[in-house]
């Protein structure tokens, strides 16, 4: 069986939901064994978070789609973590962890012993990585955080949406939960960091990562553009605060999204679209000019844009080297021609279901130690026996 660069890292997933296991699932995808306790009889709370629902063998309703994206290639132990027997094998396990996951309320596990300063004291190289709304400190930290309540208090969705005076103008989050998402990939982040600095001096330590500090960070250019020119950023649609063009564009059939990154870029665009005077215009020559005169360029360039299909927009913009795209639903994106090249669907079996596992591969990609898709999403307990009779060896 194929390694991957974490193997033989050994993962104790305290967490539920999607931050936490987006983490985890990351490190079970490069190879480290992730054991995910879950409440007895009930499990993860996004075992139930459908329709849609997968099925099972007998025909009965099993997981939802939602469990099966962020736990791939963990083992599911089902255990009750308030009661001293739960809270005892926990410890136990902890012995031969070298990273824990949890996304409780701050101080929520302290009652049953399984703060961090209980566990480093078993385990002092122990990388704990405690995953909340707020942080572990601050006037907040007591307070509960979803990413949607997170996208609107963090400033997401007063830059998301369309701009006041527009039709539907209201703010408004991302398709998905993006600071969930955000958040996983930073604790996995901190998490190898961590794990070097254990190799290396024998010492682990507590990660605090909080939800609203991720989503202040993701935040980027439009935080940054607030601190030059102390104005905060309003809603554009799909416009660019900081580039032109840049924005979907009509064709006769749809939509084409046109990236405009630099100047010559622009004048590219122009001449592929027969109008290499656009591309001379004084107005447009750099790109602070076509954000001054955003307006007149989009209204010119979309005249020109419609009077083509979008394959044939694409080709033209293609062939001049012009940055471009279509606007797909999320069944064309896996018929991409590139999508199927670079294998961007994992498909597993699970012996409980009826049908197969499908779930997006991991990103990553290395040329020595590749990822691992060893296991798919566990039906609920089905490692409870294996996992929990070695502690008794």
């Amino acid at each position: 069986m194929t390694q991957g660069p974490l193997s033989g890292i050994r993962v104790l997933d305290l967490s539920r939901v999607l931050a936490g296991p987006w983490a985890t699932q990351t490190l079970a995808d490069m190879g480290a064994e992730v054991i995910k306790i879950e409440r007895p009889g009930a499990g993860d709370d996004t075992r139930h978070w459908g329709p849609p629902f997968t099925t099972r063998t007998d025909g009965s309703k099993g997981d939802a789609a939602y469990f099966l994206c962020a736990n791939r290639g963990k083992k599911s132990v089902e255990l009750d973590i308030a009661t001293p027997e739960g809270a005892a094998i926990v410890r136990e396990l902890t012995k031969t962890c070298d990273v824990l996951v949890e996304n409780f309320k701050t101080g929520g596990l302290k009652k049953c012993g399984l703060d961090h300063a209980a566990l480093s004291a078993i385990n002092p190289k122990l990388v704990y990585c405690s995953i909340t709304g707020f942080g572990q400190d601050g006037p907040d930290a007591h307070r509960a955080g979803y990413d949607y309540m997170i996208q609107a208090m963090g400033g997401l969705m007063s830059i998301t949406g369309q701009p006041d005076g527009a039709p539907g103008a209201e703010p408004m989050k991302v398709g998905v939960a993006v600071v969930d998402l955000f958040t996983g990939l930073y604790a996995s982040n901190a998490i190898l960091a961590a794990l070097l600095h254990a190799r290396a001096t024998g010492q682990g330590q507590h990660i605090d990562i909080a939800l609203f500090d991720v989503q202040a960070a993701m935040l980027a250019n439009q935080a940054t553009n607030f601190f030059v020119s102390g104005e905060a950023p309003t809603r554009m649609g799909n416009a660019h605060p900081n580039l032109a063009p840049y924005q979907p564009f009509p064709c006769t059939d749809g939509m084409v999204v046109i990236a405009v990154g630099n100047d010559s870029q622009f004048r590219a665009l122009a001449g592929a679209l027969g109008a290499p005077g656009l591309g001379a215009d004084p107005r447009f020559a750099t790109n602070a000019l076509r954000i001054e005169h955003r307006a007149v360029m989009t209204a010119e360039l979309s005249a020109l844009t419609a009077r083509h299909s979008a394959h044939a927009l694409m080709a033209m913009l293609e062939a001049a080297g012009v940055p471009c795209g279509p606007v797909n639903t999320i069944d064309q994106v896996f018929e991409e021609p590139q999508a199927k090249h670079r294998g961007l669907e994992v498909t597993q079996a699970r012996a409980d279901l009826s049908g197969p596992v499908r779930t997006v591969a991991s990103p990553i990609r290395m040329s020595v130690t590749p990822v691992v898709y060893d296991r798919a999403p566990p039906a609920l307990g089905q490692d409870t026996d294996a996992v929990l009779g070695s502690l008794k060896r």
